[in-house]
């Protein structure tokens, strides 16, 4: 699964759906502490769960950063690679 950025303990991952495709544009994290599924729109976790101090790192680090999140989404699901985002500092 290709690594759009890590910070703090944290690695953010996104991947091209194959088939049918149902899910709202998300991202993965996973950490240490857990693993979350979160949807690029509302920040909804989908599945999984993470510490709150890690959620909240995960949501500010989302807002930055929601066009290049929904920019990387596009260029996955039409066949193309991702484009690293900033980390959290």
């Amino acid at each position: 699964m290709p690594e759009l950025a890590r910070f703090y303990g944290l690695v953010i991952r996104m991947f091209a759906e194959t088939g049918e495709r149902h899910h709202h544009p998300h991202f993965h994290v996973v950490s240490p502490n857990g693993e979350a599924v979160f949807t690029i729109d509302n920040l909804e976790i989908l599945a999984g769960k993470l510490p709150s101090r890690e959620r909240r790192l995960v949501e500010a680090w989302a807002e930055l950063h929601r066009i290049e999140l929904l920019e990387n989404w596009a260029r996955l699901q039409a066949g193309g690679q991702i484009v690293p985002i900033d980390p959290l500092r």
